[in-house]
């Protein structure tokens, strides 16, 4: 007796799903790049209304930390 191909169960591509128009690796170059994504808790994001804020606070922090000697990673 054959095994029944397990790719019969799967359910295959949706026809309304339509990746004609689609560009492979449009934004890979972007990913690899990276980013990393920070969550702030709301009461801290109130007080930076941008990234570059939030940048501009961080770059502070981090020479305050070098100029003493303060704790690093």
């Amino acid at each position: 007796m054959k095994k029944s191909s397990s790719k019969a169960s799967e359910p295959g591509m949706r026809t309304e799903y339509g990746f004609k128009g689609g560009v492979r690796g449009k934004y890979s170059e972007r990913f690899a790049e990276g980013s990393n994504v920070v969550v702030l808790d709301p009461d801290v994001a109130e007080a930076f209304p941008s990234s570059e804020k939030v940048n501009e606070a961080l770059r502070a922090l981090a020479d305050a930390q070098r100029q003493t000697g303060g704790p690093s990673k």
